[in-house]
C-alpha cells in the first residue's frame, strides 16, 4: 500500500475505533452495538479493492482486539474483518464511481450478517458461547439494522476522502457522487444525476430553437422560389 494510504487509514480506523468504544458502545441498545469500524473497513475496501480491503481489515480488527475493555481471544476481530474487508473489496466497481446505493447498502447487510456470523463461529471454537446467551438472531438482526441505518452517513464521506487523497479524478462532486444524500435518493436504483440532465436539457429550450430555425429556412427558401418565379416571368 501506499503511504498515503497507510495514513488515510489509520487515522480513519483510531477515529471509529475511539467513537466506538466511547461513544457507540455507551448507547446500551439492545442487542448488537453499531459498527462504524466495519463501516471504515467498508468504505476502504470499496475504493482500494480486495487486497486494500484485507489488510485495512486486519489491522483494524488487531487493533480492536487489544484495545480495552476487550474481552475475547487476540486476533479473533483480526480475523473476522480481514475476511470481511477482502469480500467487499471484490465489490468495487471496475469504472471507480458507483452507479447506485442499492449495490453497496446489500454489501452493508451482507458484512454485518457475515461478521456476526464469522465472529460467533470463532468464539464457538475457542470455548466462547457469550452468542448464544444473548440470541445470535436478535444479534444479527440489530447488527444488520443499526449498520444499515449508519452506513449512507458515513460510507460515501469515507469513500469521498479515500478517492480525494489519492488525487482520483472520480473525486469531485462529494467523491465521485458518493454523498449521504445521493445514498439515500437512489436507494430504489434511480439516479439524480440523470433527472438533474434532463431538467436542464429541458430548460435549454433546444425543441423550440431547432423548430425556429426550421422555421426561418422555410420562409427563405419560398422566398427564393418565388423570386426565380417571378424572374421567369419578367423574361
Amino acid at each position: 500500500m501506499h503511504l498515503n494510504r497507510i495514513v488515510l487509514s489509520t487515522c480513519l480506523v483510531v477515529f471509529a475505533l475511539v467513537v466506538q468504544i466511547c461513544v457507540l458502545a455507551r448507547l446500551q441498545l439492545p442487542g448488537a452495538v453499531p459498527d462504524l469500524l466495519l463501516l471504515v473497513v467498508l468504505g476502504l475496501a470499496l475504493v482500494y479493492g480486495h487486497t486494500g480491503g484485507a489488510l485495512i481489515g486486519f489491522g483494524a480488527g488487531l487493533l480492536a482486539d487489544f484495545a480495552p475493555p476487550a474481552d475475547h481471544a487476540a486476533g479473533r476481530y483480526a480475523l473476522v474483518l480481514c475476511v470481511i474487508g477482502y469480500l467487499a473489496g471484490l465489490a468495487k466497481p471496475e469504472t471507480g464511481q458507483l452507479r447506485s446505493a442499492t449495490g453497496p447498502m446489500l454489501v452493508v447487510v451482507a458484512a454485518a450478517i457475515g461478521a456476526t456470523l464469522l465472529y460467533a463461529g470463532v468464539g464457538i471454537l475457542v470455548g466462547d458461547d457469550a452468542a448464544r446467551q444473548v440470541g445470535l438472531g436478535k444479534l444479527l438482526f440489530t447488527a444488520a439494522l443499526y449498520d444499515l441505518l449508519l452506513a449512507p452517513f458515513t460510507v460515501p464521506l469515507i469513500m469521498g476522502i479515500a478517492r480525494r487523497s489519492e488525487n482520483d479524478p472520480m473525486a469531485d462532486s462529494a467523491g465521485g457522487g458518493e454523498s449521504p444524500s445521493r445514498w439515500i435518493s437512489t436507494a430504489g436504483g434511480v439516479s439524480t444525476g440523470r433527472i438533474g440532465r434532463m431538467s436542464r436539457l429541458r430548460r435549454t429550450g433546444r425543441a423550440p430553437r431547432i423548430g425556429s430555425q426550421r422555421g426561418g429556412l422555410l420562409p427563405r427558401t419560398g422566398k427564393n422560389r418565388t423570386a426565380r418565379i417571378k424572374g421567369v416571368k419578367r423574361l
